[in-house]
């Protein structure tokens, strides 16, 4: 090797070791002007992450103990301090627990001040089973007005019934067209079609 190369080697190296450590400077500038922030961002992280872990360990220790005062209400469905105790752990499950009650006992009172639950299901079932139980078409009606409605189907096939009843054949049949084609009430309906047919 000529001298010639030797030096232009070692000018290469110097360069490749000046830009190396003009790199360390600016990144240490860097980490000197964002330093606080770089360590607010980590114990920000940091901080979330042990909030969830320990919100999600909450919720499943409250989740257990509404069930096993769910268990021990259906044993004794009488004890006022399970009741509350049920409420103030899961107000839903409380909810479902008093429409469960209110349907085995047929209570249409206590159905009734369910069909203003917060509980959409509870919501909506009580409404169904308020319309339902006491053969009312209006609110039978209403309720397969719902876009949502869980019972939709069978809610039109007891207002036609009950049109049926009256001998008003024709809104009957117009309830029973309302139903919707895959409904597992097909067979029902296509048989309720041809009563009162002459």
């Amino acid at each position: 090797m000529s001298l010639k190369q030797n030096i232009n080697m070692v000018k290469e190296e110097l360069n490749s070791e000046e830009k190396f450590f003009e790199k360390a400077v600016i990144t240490e500038k860097f980490v000197k002007k964002y330093k606080n922030l770089m360590i607010g961002s980590i114990v920000l992280i940091v901080l979330f992450v042990v909030s969830n872990v320990i919100y999600d360990s909450n919720k499943q220790s409250t989740i257990k103990e509404a069930n096993a005062v769910l268990a021990k209400l259906s044993i004794d469905t009488n004890n006022e301090s399970l009741k509350t105790s049920l409420k103030q752990l899961s107000p839903n499950l409380y909810d479902v627990w008093l429409y469960s009650q209110a349907v085995t006992l047929n209570d249409i009172d206590k159905l009734k001040s369910l069909s203003t639950s917060k509980t959409i299901l509870v919501n909506d079932l009580a409404n169904y089973e308020v319309a339902s139980r006491t053969n009312n078409s209006d609110k039978l009606l209403d309720y397969s007005m719902k876009q949502d409605a869980i019972y939709k189907d069978l809610a039109l096939v007891q207002n036609a019934i009950l049109y049926l009843d009256k001998n008003e054949v024709n809104k009957a049949h117009a309830e029973l067209k309302k139903v919707s084609q895959n409904s597992s009430l097909k067979s029902v309906v296509l048989a309720l079609l041809h009563f009162g047919v002459k």
